[in-house]
């Protein structure tokens, strides 16, 4: 039967992975994978996250099933990280997901159960997975402008002007801070401005929320995400700790819900099931790793200090890339990477120069220029600045 299965059309940043695997070249850059390297080049187990897993295995005596919706320490810890007290805890729904890719996906499931035609709004510029996530839970993605043409700075009146047409019962889907992969992010005045609109035509925001701690430092991260959830009636969030607690193969994410009080026992009870439906219990160890962090002061102290370096050497990395772009190529084309936010920014780069970076100078990034800033070093940024200046010419 399965000679009519037709060939999976691969995912562009596995894609990449795979070709740089088969590189054989030494000094080759991987630029395109979101993961956090330190100067070294390594991705390490944060200092927290181990004291936390030797006091798991010292106390932990039993790896039986816990609810379909996760760990309720767990729950509650993300709850506090992510929404800071901004509603009660009684219009809060959550479960736990493997990783921040399921709670999306568990979201617009969820959307599916009440709404199977709605649209999601979707940034123009955005993780290259939410479009064919959304599309698979059935629903109708349609993309809202977000970086201006100079790819530089929000296209603040493009983006206001296209989700004017957003319908009640819509969603529109909102990079909570660190905008993948563009690094541009909403101003406070415009994460108002977005609320305003949304209560006025009845649209839903659902924030995707990947990276807090990268920007500007975990509650400035969540802000606009707390102002979302104070002022509207519905607001939707996928979060994970992939990034901020560099948990990347533990898989732990959250599905949340912030419904009217009246609500939250229908949606607490929809997305458990949901989570039955689709691999039933979410997996523990991480969570309580994150639950362990958060619930412990002296242990939270120590990971709010290990992210708050590694958010400052991606913003170092910013500065030092730009100005050494500024030099090789005397040119000011690239000075907005310094002031953009997280992990990535979109290069200014056709697709052509991207392929003789990887052809003739084995430097890896997405086709569209997306450049992981959290993957350079001192001894990589002469190299990439010196590689674009020659692609350019």
């Amino acid at each position: 039967m399965f000679e009519i299965l037709p060939d999976p059309k691969l995912d562009g940043i596995i894609a990449l992975m795979q070709a740089f695997a088969a590189d054989p070249r030494m000094g080759k850059i991987d630029l395109g994978v979101g993961v956090y390297r330190d100067e070294a080049g390594r991705t390490p187990v944060m200092q927290a996250v181990k004291q936390a897993e030797a006091h798991i295995v010292a106390t932990q005596e039993s790896k039986t099933y816990l609810s379909l919706a996760g760990d309720t320490a767990f729950l509650d810890a993300m709850e506090g990280l992510l929404l800071g007290g901004a509603v009660p805890h009684a219009r809060v729904a959550a479960v736990g997901t493997p990783g921040g890719t399921a709670a999306v996906r568990q979201i617009a499931e969820l959307v599916r159960l009440v709404r199977d035609d709605a649209t999601i709004w979707i940034s123009a510029q955005t993780w290259p997975n939410h479009a064919p996530l959304i599309a698979a839970a059935g629903l109708k993605p349609r993309p809202y402008r977000y970086q201006d043409a100079a790819g530089a700075m929000l296209d603040r009146d493009g983006m206001f002007a296209d989700l004017a047409g957003v319908a009640p019962g819509d969603v529109v889907l909102l990079h909570g801070c660190c905008h993948n992969p563009t690094g541009i992010d909403l101003s406070v005045q415009d994460w108002a401005e977005m609320a305003a609109l949304l209560d006025r035509t009845g649209a839903v925001p659902f924030v995707d929320m990947a990276y807090q701690g990268f920007g500007e430092g975990v509650n400035a991260d969540a802000g606009g995400l707390r102002h979302l959830a104070a002022r509207l009636p519905e607001v939707l969030v996928a979060a994970s700790c992939s990034k901020n607690f560099g948990l990347y193969r533990e898989r732990v994410g959250v599905a949340m819900a912030i419904v009217p009080e009246a609500h939250k026992a229908r949606l607490a009870g929809a997305l458990a099931s949901l989570n039955r439906q689709n691999f039933a219990f979410p997996p523990d160890h991480g969570g309580r790793v994150v639950s362990t962090i958060l619930n412990d002061t002296a242990l939270k102290h120590v990971w709010q200090t290990e992210l708050e370096d590694m958010r400052t050497r991606v913003a170092q990395n910013r500065r030092i890339l730009a100005a050494a772009l500024r030099a090789e190529t005397g040119a000011s084309r690239f000075d907005a990477i310094e002031h953009q936010q997280g992990m990535f920014s979109l290069l200014p780069l056709t697709g052509a120069q991207v392929e003789c970076l990887r052809a003739d100078h084995g430097i890896y990034m997405l086709w569209d220029g997306r450049t992981n800033m959290a993957g350079l070093n001192s001894q990589t940024i002469p190299v990439l600045a010196q590689a674009i200046a020659k692609v350019m010419a």
